[in-house]
């Protein structure tokens, strides 16, 4: 294609050295600002906890019902006397009709552990954020300063 080489890709039609590519990447990463990395920590823990409710409500309030009509699945008493707790813990969420069927989605515990990461990963990178700015406006006082 025109303007891409063998030493970096194109983007906006300039070619760019996988250095500059790696600087592009660390640069972006920088200029995001505290606001940013705290509004991706807050969505995660909303979407965290919207998960958890379609999850947890998964089973609606008669398993049994569920289970037979909607499901299709045979509704086993003496498993859930066994196993009476598994419904009520908070993770992992399990709702099962018998030992072989759950009806929380498979997807959802994994979910969690993907929102619940992100929402520490982006306070983690809030504070960071917020330290690297003000080292920044503090060098930049004391450079006017001495002025």
């Amino acid at each position: 294609m025109v303007g891409e080489r063998a030493s970096g890709k194109t983007v906006s039609g300039e070619t760019v050295s996988g250095k500059a590519a790696v600087a592009n990447a660390r640069a972006w990463s920088v200029r995001r600002t505290p606001v940013f990395w705290l509004t991706l920590s807050v969505l995660s823990c909303v979407g965290g906890f919207l998960t958890w409710f379609w999850g947890a409500w998964s089973g609606g309030l008669d398993v049994a019902e569920t289970c037979a009509l909607l499901k299709g699945q045979k509704y086993d008493d003496a498993y859930r006397a066994e196993h009476w707790r598994e419904p009520s813990q908070l993770f992992p969420l399990h709702n099962k009709c018998n030992a072989s069927y759950d009806l929380v989605p498979a997807w959802v515990n994994p979910m969690l552990v993907l929102l619940a990461f992100l929402a520490v990963a982006g306070l983690i990178a809030a504070v960071w954020a917020t330290v690297v700015r003000l080292r920044r406006l503090w060098q930049r006082c004391r450079q006017t300063s001495a002025l």
